[in-house]
């Protein structure tokens, strides 16, 4: 029987002499951790400062141009004819060396590597020796020419290398080093290796589950002799251990089976449960002993990426040109995908934790979220964020690591992304969460804005072009996913029609909020696309993750940086322009720049711009999923969950994890059954005049329903004039809404607001609350709509009243409230936040361990 076992002790390190460090002496440390990288070692040594802290990044830089050696000592296995080293992860430039003789060379971070070695009897030494990638990648630059990149260096592109360590616009340039997955000794006599097996769902109802494997290969290749007296044993049990298939058949008779009323599907969160199985197989000799075995999780569903006509709209309330849908579709129900973007979770991955990836895709998923995205500028991620994805339901866009640039295209490149490709391809198929494999992040984009994508080019050879790398999107990759795999695949993310960012077909990256023309968030209606798998807006994080910002983060608040325009402030806050667009973005939207010098004041600032602007891109893209056959926007994917260290960024929780005001608004904007508001100022003018016309004002009212069931509800809608507790209106809706649609409600004048004839006359300043009320008067949900831009408002004082029982807060009001965020003297999370507050209405919010402290309130006012 086949042994394993991790080489996970005994391991050190050294910097090693090279061109920039001439003078350099071995000094072997012992490493802190394993699997590690050097940053990590050097920072757990005190030989450098945290460089997430202060400026101390800079100071750090000459790590990626030195080189590194790890070394460790291994036992020669007693058993098996073979032994193989295999590498899960050496990051990047590395040569294996064992007992002195170099065995093997890497030049890819993303890949796996098996060595065959021959051992000596007793101790052996394994030394894993690191060319530094700055080097090396500005080597092959200097061989193959300079490349136009966004982010980072442009050399980037050569270096099969997480890219956004080059540095980002929510990250630092930190090139890592280093083992920074596991390595294991391997014995064996035979091993099974490339199986592939497809667990799908078949029948027009989808109720038949099949069972079948494709490929698996015996290593070393069994004579034809032997292969006439092997035989494989196949086991599928369920979660209890319970056995609900076993076979033993002949080594070339794979299996098909046909499962029906024996295993149940897979369905994304909310849709249903996440049974799991587990498939054992065994290679068994004659006499019936076991010669090798393979294990892997098996679900059950069938995955469908529809791209179908759409029929143009045009009405009062919405119009749409038509085009084609773009819908993921899991056991013939069609999902609204709505979630995040993932960005890798450290600058030093090593230090991640299967612990640290179930807690992140927990909190995706208890925020509503059914879809995270990862990103092709990282890597393609721990195998336990996968299995998070698969326990709790998480649909996994995927994309290749491809991420803002011009890439190359020969030969050498090529192989290495194709040996990359079947690796992550066949680690990722059995994990029933991936539904879809994306080429690139924005190469299509950037190859149109320096204008050499020439889709008229259908030549199929496009390595000499002036955009090579359509040669790995649209041949090496797409091959490889539909020889290893049934993953839909697209050739990039985003990627339509004719140009990369069609809004009428395929993916787009919204960008004109922020980015780009800078438009207010009113404008996300018209922003919509079929599927917008990139949208945001950035906001600060907590103060308490700030101050982690600072070299001590005891002093922080007496430290003369400790103000938002400060530079160390500056320092974690990569986007270009940031400062510009944060501050248009507050002046657009209240009066002045709130606390300006205050960092508490400041980030609540930034972080009630985020939750109303996010909060109104779910709000109206859920709008547009009509039904079936009417999936005008089939997905929302806001950029993004996390970060990859402490820092102003897109993020709606922090690096730290602490959830800003954004999470709780979308995960409002993303309850089961939602009521959406939206106001509608319309001007008629008469006749040929320019002097005499008619405002009128609208209110729209539509509902949402995500769930597979008609739901009998009752929309509750209350009209407010500022300042006042009594309501101008209040109206009771009886609704019956379709399932897993939104549904138009009702278009009529906006109660208490008159026409008005003169642009010189303000509106009435009119707030509209509405709750969903399920069938025994509990609060489904609720939602707002207040006048914009909130500048032009005289708030009120609301009378807010908290009253603080234990771990809870209820929290009541006078008159309306705007932006409420609550905090205590302690490090705790409320169980919501961004709220807006209205009389008669009062909302408990929770907070572990809050155990009766005194609460403080932030809330939109009038300063």
């Amino acid at each position: 029987m086949p042994t394993r076992t991790r080489l996970d002790t005994g391991w050190s390190y050294t910097q090693r002499a090279n061109a920039s460090f001439p003078d350099v002496v071995d000094a072997w440390r012992a490493c802190a951790r394993f699997p590690t990288d050097v940053h990590a070692e050097l920072e757990a040594a005190e030989v450098i400062a945290n460089p997430h802290r202060g400026m101390n990044e800079w100071d750090v830089q000459w790590v990626s141009e030195a080189d590194w050696a790890f070394k460790t000592t291994f036992t020669a296995p007693s058993s098996g004819q073979y032994t193989d080293l295999v590498f899960d992860g050496l990051d990047t430039y590395c040569a294996i060396l064992v007992n002195g003789t170099q065995v093997a060379t890497t030049d890819n971070m993303f890949r796996s590597h098996r060595v065959r070695i021959a051992p000596k009897a007793g101790t052996n030494s394994l030394e894993l020796v690191f060319a530094a990638p700055w080097t090396r990648a500005k080597a092959l630059e200097a061989q193959h020419g300079a490349r136009t990149v966004w982010n980072g260096d442009g050399s980037r592109v050569y270096a099969r290398k997480a890219q956004y360590g080059w540095g980002w616009d929510w990250g630092p340039a930190i090139l890592t080093v280093g083992p920074w997955r596991d390595v294991w000794l391997e014995a064996f006599a035979y091993r099974l290796d490339n199986v592939r097996f497809d667990a799908d769902v078949e029948g027009a109802g989808y109720d038949r589950a099949v069972l079948r494997v494709f490929t698996l290969n015996v290593v070393p290749e069994p004579s034809d002799a032997e292969r006439d007296n092997l035989r494989i044993a196949y086991t599928l049990t369920d979660g209890d251990g319970t056995v609900v298939h076993q076979s033993v058949l002949p080594l070339d008779d794979l299996l098909d089976v046909d499962l029906q009323g024996k295993v149940k599907l897979w369905w994304p969160v909310r849709y249903g449960a996440q049974p799991l199985y587990e498939l054992d197989i065994a290679l068994l000799s004659p006499d019936g002993a076991t010669l090798a075995g393979y294990a892997s999780r098996v679900a059950f569903r069938h995955v469908r990426l529809i791209r179908e006509p759409l029929p143009p709209v045009t009405s009062a309330v919405f119009s749409d040109p038509g085009g084609q849908s773009f819908v993921f579709q899991i056991n013939g129900v069609r999902i609204f995908a709505a979630g995040a973007n993932w960005i890798p979770g450290d600058t030093s991955l090593s230090r991640m934790s299967a612990g640290d990836y179930a807690k992140w895709v927990k909190r995706l998923a208890d925020g509503n979220m059914n879809m995270l995205r990862v990103w092709g500028g990282g890597v393609y991620e721990s195998p336990a964020l996968y299995d998070a994805c698969d326990r709790l339901g998480v649909l996994v866009w995927q994309d290749f690591m491809f991420a803002c640039g011009l890439y190359p295209s020969f030969d050498v490149f090529n192989a290495s992304v194709k040996a990359e490709a079947e690796d992550a391809v066949r680690r990722l198929r059995v994990h029933p969460c991936v539904v879809i494999f994306a080429g690139n992040n924005e190469d299509y984009t950037l190859a149109e804005s320096e204008g050499v994508a020439d889709y008229d080019d259908a030549s199929g050879d496009y390595s000499g072009s002036k955009f090579p790398a359509r040669h790995i999107y649209e041949i090496i990759l797409p091959r490889v996913v539909a020889r290893d795999s049934t993953i839909p695949y697209v050739r990039g993310s985003p990627y339509g029609g004719r140009t990369s960012n069609d809004p009428t077909t395929g993916d787009i990256h919204q960008w004109s909020v922020w980015h780009g023309a800078q438009e207010p968030w009113s404008a996300w209606p018209r922003l919509a696309g079929r599927f917008v798998s990139e949208f945001g807006m950035q906001a600060w994080p907590h103060a308490r993750t700030v101050k982690q910002f600072f070299d001590d983060p005891e002093t922080a608040e007496g430290d003369a940086q400790w103000y938002p325009q400060s530079r160390v402030a500056a320092q974690h806050n990569k986007a270009a322009g940031f400062e510009r667009r944060l501050a248009l973005y507050l002046a657009e939207n209240f009066r002045g720049t709130p606390d300006a010098a205050s960092v508490a004041g400041y980030a609540y600032a930034t972080q009630l711009v985020q939750s109303e602007a996010l909060a109104a891109a779910y709000r109206a893209w859920r709008r547009n999923w009509k039904g079936r056959g009417r999936e005008y926007t089939a997905g929302a994917l806001v950029w993004q969950l996390n970060d990859c260290w402490p820092c102003v960024s897109w993020a709606i929780v922090d690096f730290y994890g602490r959830a800003k005001p954004a999470y709780f608004a979308i995960k409002r904007e993303l309850e089961p059954v939602v009521v959406g508001l939206h106001r509608r100022e319309t001007k008629t003018y008469d006749e040929a005049s320019n002097a005499r016309y008619t405002i009128a004002h609208t209110l729209e009212i539509w509902a949402a329903n995500a769930t597979l069931r008609e739901e009998k509800v009752t929309l509750e809608v209350v009209t407010y004039e500022l300042g006042t507790a009594a309501p101008i209106s209040r109206m009771r809706l009886d609704v019956t809404l379709p399932p897993n649609a939104s549904t138009e409600v009702s278009s009529a004048p906006l109660p208490g607001q008159e026409p008005r004839h003169s642009e010189a006359v303000p509106p009435r300043p009119i707030v509209v609350s509405a709750r969903v009320l399920g069938s025994d008067g509990t609060v489904l949900a609720r939602t707002a709509n207040w006048p914009e831009p909130y500048k032009f408002l005289d708030l009120p004082e609301p009378g807010l009243h908290l009253d603080v029982n234990g771990d809870s807060v209820t929290v009541s009001v006078t008159a309306p409230l705007k932006g409420l965020v609550l905090d205590a003297d302690a490090d705790l999370e409320f169980s919501d936040q961004a709220l807006d507050v209205f009389p008669h209405d009062p909302q408990t919010v929770t907070a572990p361990g809050l155990n009766g402290r005194p609460v403080h309130a932030r809330y939109l006012e009038n300063k």
